[in-house]
């Protein structure tokens, strides 16, 4: 599965009562997210992309494939996106085995808006360090995309803490070209200092 980088957060409401659908999408839009419905597991399956800044609230029994299946069926792809789970029915062994799954919360309706909101905000806090973590890399790649392979031969030497002349000179350019490269780099990188753009690139590789 792809995914979209937005700065927004989506909540993704899985329930076959429109009812429920319909009241939980009204609620979380006047707090401001988005909000995307489905009627049923198979229909959240069938999205191509998964927002990263993302959570899903999801109704336990559901005919066909329930929600505690769709947990695992997500697990299964490698679909990571928090889950908070409503249900009807307050089965213990239920919510014992979806938090034990990962589920951020088990609420039983009716439940109050704002254990709700609590749940989702808890979901989306969860992976907010890891969503800005992704948009901090894609900026960095998309500056670095903009290297030409010279600038970045010579930010790989420059950043291994190599000096000028001796770059020059594994290159077979001159010095001065050097210099004009080493300047580009740090310009289009956006970077005033050499250590900064050394550990924005250790970032860069961790996160590719």
């Amino acid at each position: 599965m792809t995914s979209t980088t937005t700065t927004s957060p989506t909540v993704y409401v899985v329930d076959d009562d429109v009812s429920i659908r319909e009241s939980l999408s009204s609620l979380i839009r006047a707090e401001g997210m988005a909000v995307e419905v489905f009627a049923s597991p198979l229909d959240f399956l069938a999205l191509e992309r998964l927002k990263d800044f993302s959570c899903v609230v999801l109704d336990v029994r559901m005919p066909g494939l329930d929600g505690l299946s769709l947990q695992d069926e997500l697990a299964r792809r490698g679909w990571e996106v928090p889950i908070i789970f409503i249900t009807g029915h307050g089965d213990v062994p239920d919510a014992v085995r979806a938090m034990k799954a990962g589920a951020i919360d088990f609420l039983k309706k009716p439940f109050e808006d704002f254990a709700l909101m609590r749940a989702i905000t808890s979901a989306l806090s969860r992976v907010s360090s890891e969503f800005h973590k992704k948009l901090e890399i894609a900026d960095l790649q998309a500056r670095y995309d903009q290297l030409t392979p010279r600038e970045k031969e010579v930010l790989v030497m420059a950043t291994q803490g190599k000096p000028n002349k001796v770059i020059a000179l594994d290159l077979g350019i001159s010095e001065s070209t050097i210099k004009v490269h080493r300047h580009n780099v740090m310009s289009k990188m956006r970077f005033r200092s050499l250590p900064e753009l050394a550990l924005a690139m250790q970032r860069l590789k961790q996160g590719s």
